[in-house]
């Protein structure tokens, strides 16, 4: 018995063994420390201090929004490389896809209000049943919008003029729409990244997405030529891989700080509710904008002519690049606020609402300098060629005048965000509606037709209106915190 106890082995009181046992075992231990200080860390990084938390996680945001916007302008690129005519389609596929993207954002919005109110509530069972819930949620609506979007996409097309280049159009939208999950699913299960302070991992697949589908357009349309089939493609296959890697995360390497098991799910239908509340609201906030840019593209068809519609068509590309730091910052707001409501420290929302106007508004001077000094050598990008070099100074003082409407985003974005962390969602999507919509085209017509100022009329009447539907929003939710600090309005409970 003593010679199998000391020298087998497989005998627990063999030295290497026992040397080895030992050593594995404090690795573990160590590791097991790491990831528990990641997740602390993490934690803590959400439900400190709102300044910090709000620096952390929006410049990584903002970024993978410049990647994104990047890839769609070198998608487009090396489609034009094909010919007029799928570039064309590809232009009238785009609109669906955006709403595509809308779902998949607005979604991810509605699970990061929720799981962040339940994480600065110290829920963390609550927490973890939400982001399944929003799971679930995101499979369901991918298989809905999947069929919907195929069934529907052939007459959709020729509703919107797209006869003329049909099959171009088909091709890449039956490529594209197959592969819808691939498209919602990373935004939403980084919404809950979000959510938990993870912001690495919230913003890593979205830049991946964005550089594979980079790296795959021309091999896909040239190299193996595939056309636009290739490029959508391309376009799915970039979210796809990211997803994986997000999976990969969560289910194998099991080491964030929400769990997806099983025993942690109890159906609650109030949760996919609260998530709906602040997403569909967040996802029809972009059909808003994308019915805006029709409807001045109509207005300016009627005062100028074409010449018009592609000066606002190139000029507005480079405004919407501006526009991405205070968005981001007013995405990162939607965690802060939420986890301080969560937590019931109001005036911590006051913090964060401040400072992310703040930070956006220095954020966007400083984009709408660089702007205004080089928008002759920007507006050049879109007047290289001999029969387009007339855009040039059209384009530069487009730009000139409408990088004032950077200034005021801030204040319009992050009082909307934050609304969106509160689980205010249908607030935030009205005062969207009243500040994009109704008061941007309302004096847009008002200078441009009733003033008959042109073109510019309508240039000056979104600038009046953006700026008087911010200051609405911004002062609805100052009202709005002040109220919840004075407990003149009951926070809703979760």
């Amino acid at each position: 018995m003593k010679i199998l106890l000391y020298n087998s082995k497989i005998s627990f009181l063999n030295p290497k063994y026992l040397y080895t046992t030992l050593a594995y075992a404090n690795i573990k231990i160590a590791y097991a420390r790491m990831i528990n200080m990641k997740k602390n860390s993490n934690i803590e990084l959400v439900t400190g201090n709102p300044k910090k938390a709000i620096n952390k996680l929006a410049w990584p945001l903002i970024a993978s929004m410049f990647l994104i916007f990047l890839n769609n302008i070198i998608d487009s690129i090396w489609v034009a490389g094909l010919g007029a005519e799928p570039l064309a389609a590809i232009g009238y596929v785009t609109p669906l896809f955006m709403v595509l993207i809308g779902f998949g954002n607005g979604i991810g919005a509605g699970a990061n209000s929720l799981i962040s109110r339940y994480i600065g509530a110290e829920k963390k069972d609550g927490a973890n049943n939400a982001a399944i819930h929003s799971a679930i949620l995101s499979i369901f609506v991918s298989i809905t919008l999947t069929i919907i979007f195929l069934i529907t996409l052939e007459p959709l097309l020729k509703i919107m003029g797209a006869s003329s280049v049909l099959k171009y159009a088909m091709d890449y939208g039956i490529v594209v729409f197959s592969l819808t999950f691939a498209v919602l699913l990373p935004p939403i299960f980084g919404g809950a990244f979000r959510a938990e302070g993870d912001i690495k991992r919230a913003t890593i697949p979205i830049a991946l997405a964005a550089i594979i589908n980079m790296i795959l357009d021309p091999i896909f349309i040239y190299t193996f030529n595939w056309g636009v089939a290739g490029a959508a493609l391309a376009t799915g296959l970039g979210p796809f891989i990211s997803l994986l890697l997000m999976f990969y995360w969560i289910f194998i390497k099991k080491d964030t700080y929400l769990s997806y098991n099983r025993k942690d799910f109890h159906n609650d239908m109030s949760m996919y509710k609260d998530i709906l509340i602040v997403g569909i609201p967040a996802s029809l906030e972009q059909l808003i904008m994308a019915a805006l840019a029709v409807v001045v593209n109509f207005m300016l068809t009627i005062v100028s002519g074409s010449l018009a519609v592609a000066v606002y068509t190139a000029g507005w590309r480079i405004i919407s690049l501006g526009l991405l730091p205070a968005i981001g910052v007013g995405t990162a707001a939607i965690t802060v606020a939420g986890v301080a409501y969560g937590a019931k420290k109001y005036e911590n929302i006051r913090i964060a609402t401040r400072y992310s106007v703040k930070l956006g508004l220095i954020s966007s001077i400083i984009v709408c300098i660089i702007l205004y000094l080089f928008a002759t050598q920007i507006a050049f990008i879109f007047s290289y060629s001999e029969s387009s070099s007339h855009l040039e100074p059209l384009i530069a003082s487009f730009i000139q005048l409408m990088c004032l409407f950077i200034l005021y985003v801030p204040f319009g974005a992050s009082a909307g965000n934050v609304l969106q962390g509160l689980g205010k969602g249908t607030t935030s999507f009205i005062l969207t509606i009243i500040r994009e919509f109704v008061l941007v085209l309302l004096f847009a017509y008002i200078l441009g037709f009733v003033f008959n100022l042109g073109e510019y009329g309508i240039y000056y009447g979104m600038l009046i209106g953006g700026s008087i539907g911010s200051a609405i929003a911004y002062t609805y939710i100052e009202i709005y915190i002040n109220r919840l600090i004075k407990g003149k309005i009951k926070p809703k409970e979760i």
